[in-house]
């Protein structure tokens, strides 16, 4: 229970994306164990990758966060943190080809997975509305969009 109360805390996209990571790279070192010969750099390649992607999607929160209560240098702040994380992705590639400890491709593969979590958030989504037995707000009508907008009273 206590890891569920501390799930909830936590930033609920960067939740989902956790979750749709660690299910990219299942998928991908299930398909992995049927077709590749060397398991052990395949699979420290792998997660590898995820593990960096962790880090980059971590990243990628906190540079937002403090862009959008930076104001009128939020867009310089975001495409500061967004090629902070292709320079390092580009160093670790570097040095991972160079160095030949792990494969260079199958460590793309992995830190793909932060990108394949975006297509993979309306289930992770669902699955996390039903882990916290939550469900999502209705939307609002069209009347009230209008009146939150101020556009018509609230009361007619």
């Amino acid at each position: 229970m206590k890891m569920i109360q501390a799930a909830k805390r936590m930033n609920r996209t960067l939740l989902e994306m956790h979750i749709g990571m660690l299910f990219f790279g299942l998928v991908c070192q299930s398909v992995g164990a049927l077709l590749v010969k060397d398991q052990g750099s395949y699979a420290l390649s792998l997660w590898f990758g995820v593990a960096f992607a962790f880090a980059g999607s971590i990243h990628m929160c906190r540079t937002l966060d403090r862009a959008l209560l930076c104001g009128a240098n939020a867009s310089g702040m975001v495409t500061r943190g967004y090629l902070f994380r292709y320079f390092v992705l580009a160093a670790v590639l570097v040095v991972i080809s160079v160095t030949g400890v792990m494969n260079p491709l199958v460590f793309f593969l992995g830190y793909m997975s932060l990108k394949v979590t975006a297509y993979l958030q309306p289930i992770t989504h669902k699955l996390c509305n039903r882990l916290f037995h939550e469900e999502d707000p209705e939307p609002l009508s069209e009347e009230e969009l209008a009146a939150q907008e101020g556009e018509i009273p609230a009361n007619q």
